[in-house]
């Protein structure tokens, strides 16, 4: 506790507590020696008192004059603090009695005829004997017998008794305590006053030392300590104004440190801000202008591959479709990863089958795991879930097929078990397993541990990082447990849900939808994509009217009785009229029918899906792969 003190109060400590101590020694041992004097005083008064009594009295008593004795009592009993007095003969028998005497204390006719004394309450009781006194007569005829000495001391007559009061004595004792109490405190306060007055000199210049460090450290290096005094304090002091002087230099120099560097800083990003302007710009329009010969690419080579063809030209058919399937996985990757960094992808939350989606990936994924010598294995559960289906399948076949690349040998398996009201759906595989340290550093963008030399056919290092983010999107709880050689577990936990049979019957419905003699209208202001869509279409099964801008598209529904089924339009078209204000003048020429309709575009950014979004018009970005078209071609024409 005295650690915690301060200085003053150390400094009045060290001042009072000898003094005081001084102080409490000398008054107890002055009071205790007055106390004893007094003690002593009083016994000795007594035994006088006894004395002169027994004198006076031996005679009376030897006479029998008890008239002698009383008065002789009678008289002592004037005396200062002489409560009773009592005069007994060597039988016992009291001869005179004067005043009281305490009943507490023993009887005094049977007291022993020798010097005594009592105390009890506030009572002191003295006993002297009544002794004869010694002639020393010379008596030449008295005949002493040979052999017998004479008596050492003559039998005592009787005892006198004289009782004093202490009450006196008590007082003066009070009296004595409460000065020596006295005399204490005001020792105590002179040595406080002046220990005070003293420690003040000391410790208003530290507290004034310590303030003004205390401003300091809150940034006030201008405050200075008053020099005052001699000694260690001056010095004290004196040195904590040059190290605030030194402090203030130093905040100066780095203040305008600071300011250049923010300057600096500042002409930084301007510069790093116009150069992500650019490249954002920059890759817009690569962006826009790769996918469209992508788009036609993808469009020609989905349609040759539905010719009849010799096998060497079918094989190098499918080494073409391969190579513009690994730029389109690319690129909708890379798509992916900037809509769900910009926050535009609303999840569309709904109650679905799970095992429907769990068997087409199935069913896609086994020709992989064949080829690799795998077995592909599922344990469905009978639950629905609720979610987002499109992402939640994206979610689960970048699972599966990240667990195909990385098993050399063994089993992946597709496992699903309910855990309380979710139901939790696992990816298990056999393969290499992951090290503790890099199963954070796995969801990040084109991480991939097992492929230092970037194989194509180990995927581009985007999965993992796209399972992540939709997770996350979804409020689904994601988890990873794995060990080096021992295999992999990813596990996702969605909501169980009712099951509704209306949406499994419209997604039944859609299934088989059938796209022949479909009357389609399209507009793509790039030649090549609109031959490509067309051709593709046709092959189909569609009857297809293509123009290449919204006004000639507008004219021919004018022009004739033609009325498309369905509308594809790409959102930037040649002249004054896009994609969405296309869909809606088209949708105002039939009225009261809704012309279903989307966009194919080629324009990634986060603004055009916002736009087609708040239009309620679903968009598919370039290059569109033959089977996601067709199955929105399909949703859109059938009846909800």
């Amino acid at each position: 506790m005295i650690a915690n003190w301060g200085v003053r109060a150390r400094v009045m400590l060290a001042a009072v507590l000898p003094m005081l101590v001084l102080a409490v020694v000398m008054t107890v041992s002055y009071t205790g020696l007055r106390l004893a004097d007094l003690d002593e005083a009083l016994n000795a008064r007594g035994r006088a008192f006894a004395r002169q009594l027994a004198a006076a009295s031996e005679y009376a008593v030897f006479s029998g004059d008890r008239d002698a004795l009383q008065q002789l009592a009678t008289t002592l009993l004037d005396e200062e603090d002489v409560l009773g007095v009592s005069v007994i003969d060597r039988d016992g028998a009291t001869l005179a009695r004067s005043g009281r005497l305490d009943g507490r204390l023993p009887s005094p006719e049977s007291a022993p005829p020798q010097p005594a004394a009592f105390s009890e309450r506030g009572t002191l009781r003295i006993i002297e004997p009544i002794r004869p006194s010694r002639l020393a007569l010379d008596d030449t005829f008295a005949v002493i017998s040979p052999g017998v000495a004479p008596a050492e001391r003559p039998v005592a007559l009787g005892r006198v008794v004289v009782e004093l009061s202490l009450e006196r004595l008590q007082r003066r004792r009070s009296e004595l305590l409460w000065t020596g109490v006295a005399s204490v405190l005001f020792v105590l306060l002179g040595s406080v006053l002046l220990a005070s007055y003293m420690s003040r000199g000391v410790s208003n210049a530290i507290r004034t030392v310590a303030n003004t460090a205390l401003r300091l450290g809150q940034g006030r290096l201008r405050e200075r300590v008053p020099i005052t005094g001699g000694g260690s304090l001056r010095r004290l002091a004196e040195g904590i104004n040059e190290m605030a002087a030194r402090l203030a230099d130093a905040r100066d120099d780095m203040a305008l440190r600071i300011a250049d560097a923010t300057a600096e800083l500042r002409m930084r990003k301007d510069e790093a801000e116009r150069a992500n302007l650019a490249k954002s710009r920059f890759l817009a329009a690569a962006s826009h202008d790769l996918r469209q010969p992508m788009h036609a690419l993808g469009l020609f080579v989905s349609e040759l591959a539905q010719q009849r063809l010799s096998p060497q030209s079918r094989q190098i058919v499918e080494r073409i479709a391969t190579s513009a399937e690994a730029m389109e996985n690319l690129l909708d990757s890379l798509l992916d990863i900037s809509r769900l960094d910009a926050g535009v992808l609303n999840p569309s939350m709904r109650a679905f089958d799970p095992r429907k989606v769990i068997d087409r990936i199935t069913a896609g994924q086994r020709a992989a795991a064949e080829h690799r010598g795998l077995r592909l294995h599922v344990r469905p559960a009978p639950y629905w879930v609720r979610s987002d289906p499109v992402l939640f399948e994206r979610i689960l076949i970048n699972l599966v097929s990240n667990a195909i690349r990385y098993t050399p040998a063994g089993t992946v398996m597709i496992a699903c078990r309910r855990r309380g009201d979710r139901l939790r759906l696992e990816v298990r595989d056999s393969g290499v397993g992951i090290v503790d340290e890099a199963q954070d550093i796995i969801f990040q963008e084109f991480i991939q541990l097992e492929n230092a030399e970037r194989a194509r056919d180990k995927g581009l290092g985007l999965g993992l990082a796209i399972v992540r983010r939709l997770a996350d999107l979804l409020g689904h709880r994601l988890e990873l447990r794995s060990a080096p050689g021992r295999g992999s577990v990813f596990a996702i936990e969605l909501p169980i849900a009712e099951p509704d049979t209306e949406a499994a019957q419209a997604d039944e419905a859609r299934a088989l939808g059938d796209l022949r003699d479909l009357r389609v209208a399209l507009v793509d202001g790039d030649a090549l994509a609109r031959e490509g869509m067309e051709g593709l279409l046709t092959s189909w099964g569609c009857m297809v009217r293509s123009a290449e801008t919204a006004e000639a598209l507008l004219d021919l529904l004018a022009s004739g009785p033609w009325v498309p089924e369905l509308l594809i339009t790409d959102l930037r078209l040649r002249g004054p009229i896009n994609g969405l204000e296309l869909i809606a003048r088209a949708r105002a020429t039939a009225p009261g029918r809704n012309l279903p309709a989307f966009l194919v575009s080629g324009d990634t950014g986060a603004a055009a899906l916002e736009r087609a979004q708040a239009a309620g018009v679903a968009l598919l970005h370039k290059p569109v792969r033959p089977a996601r078209l067709r199955a929105l071609m399909h949703r859109l024409i059938t009846p909800a």
